[in-house]
């Protein structure tokens, strides 16, 4: 089994090796030895940086993404949290088309001036809608 140094993994992976050390300090990725003062993984570790990536970009917290590997590194994935997440983001995918569609709307607006345009309206009354619940 080839091991891959810290530097060999962050360029493989595109991660500073900050970011290693910090993954390291909080559990989610071990190494399994040093060769003098270079932290040494094994391959199977780049697969979990790719789910810890996939994880981030999901919108779960690091701690929330540690919860999902179990003590050896294998992934562990709950299946009702990655539903309501995926359904989470489908809402938030069909509130950012109806922004961008209003907002191409506004853009290309005829109206003399914003203002007067009924659709540059409703969105300004969701935007203090949504800044008060914020």
């Amino acid at each position: 089994m080839k091991l891959l140094d810290i530097g060999e993994l962050a360029e493989r992976t595109g991660l500073p090796p900050s970011t290693l050390r910090y993954y390291e300090e909080i559990g989610l990725i071990r190494p399994v030895g040093r060769k003098g003062l270079r932290r040494q993984y094994d391959a199977p570790v780049a697969t979990q940086l790719a789910l810890i990536g996939l994880g981030k970009m999901a919108g779960f917290s690091l701690g929330e993404i540690g919860a999902m590997f179990a003590r050896d590194g294998t992934p562990e994935l709950p299946r009702a949290e990655l539903r309501q997440r995926a359904d989470a983001l489908d809402e938030q995918i069909r509130g950012l088309t109806r922004l961008s569609e209003a907002l191409r709307h506004v853009a290309d607006c005829k109206a003399a001036s914003h203002m007067d345009c009924p659709k540059f309206r409703r969105l300004m009354e969701f935007a203090a809608q949504k800044a008060g619940r914020g």
